[in-house]
């Protein structure tokens, strides 16, 4: 059963026409500093976001709080950083937390201009090095008789976690999910061997949109010349058109990872 475990909010959500396709955007925020940390580009993320104007918005490594940072930076938000992009534009967000630290968290984030029914984040760490989670929200669009699932996913750095994370999240597919719901399940998956994108495609029904458009998944990381394909958009009961890797100018400064956007039709 999901469970509402951290901030969402449903109070600015508008009414509005019948939605049968929906635009998604997937892009990890990098704590919202460049490569290295260099600078803080939160603001500067948050403007390429609204530019691109998507329906839903899947985050990953976003912060909640950090406590030393907001004391460094003139410009830190006063809200979370989920709250502060989805500001006005998407009514709705739901948050994660995977990792704590003394000065605060980060996690998984989903921001969504159609309500969210409720949510769950799910705790798929490995160990005690890497906190990871799968953020699953369940939606409903305006004039459509079923939910749609959206899963924000950021799995681990070692291939034997990852499969026990691919494991974990065919379980919510199997298990969790209504048959004929549609789902999409997008994020940072780190797995540049392929091996977890071979596991999820043994799933009936699930299909990678990029792999169905171009043969493999896109290339990624690192953002500036993209050559592993971390990042991922997989759909089930619904079909993708347009899967687009977003252009380097401005992303390749404003994340490590390129982001991926597609128009999802169900």
């Amino acid at each position: 059963m999901l469970s509402e475990q951290t901030s969402f909010s449903r109070s600015r959500m508008q009414a509005g026409a019948p939605a049968r396709k929906f635009s998604v955007l997937t892009v990890n925020t990098h704590k919202g500093f460049t490569f290295f940390n260099r600078r803080f580009i939160l603001h500067e993320l948050r403007e390429a976001v609204r530019e691109a104007a998507p329906d839903i918005v899947f985050l990953q490594e976003v912060l909640g709080e950090h406590q030393l940072h907001a004391q460094r930076f003139d410009r830190w938000p006063a809200t979370s950083h989920y709250e502060f992009m989805a500001d006005s534009i998407w009514g709705e967000f739901a948050y994660g937390r995977n990792a704590v630290y003394p000065h605060g968290h980060h996690g998984n984030a989903l921001l969504s201009k159609f309500p969210i029914l409720r949510y769950d984040n799910r705790d798929v760490s490995v160990g005690k090095q890497e906190k990871r989670g799968l953020l699953h929200c369940v939606l409903q669009p305006p004039g459509m008789d079923r939910p749609v699932h959206a899963i924000s996913v950021h799995l681990g750095l070692r291939e034997s976690h990852r499969q026990q994370q691919i494991d974990l999240l065919c379980g919510v597919l199997d298990h969790e999910i209504a048959e004929g719901d549609p789902v999409v399940i997008a994020g940072d998956f780190n797995d540049w061997r392929l091996q977890a994108h071979h596991s999820l495609g043994r799933v009936k029904g699930l299909h990678e949109v990029f792999a169905d458009a171009h043969g493999l998944p896109a290339r990624t990381f690192p953002a500036r010349l993209p050559w592993l394909r971390l990042d991922r958009i997989y759909v089930r009961h619904a079909s993708a058109i347009h899967p687009t890797i977003m252009p380097r100018k401005p992303w390749s400064h404003l994340s490590d990872h390129a982001p991926l956007a597609a128009e999802i039709h169900v």
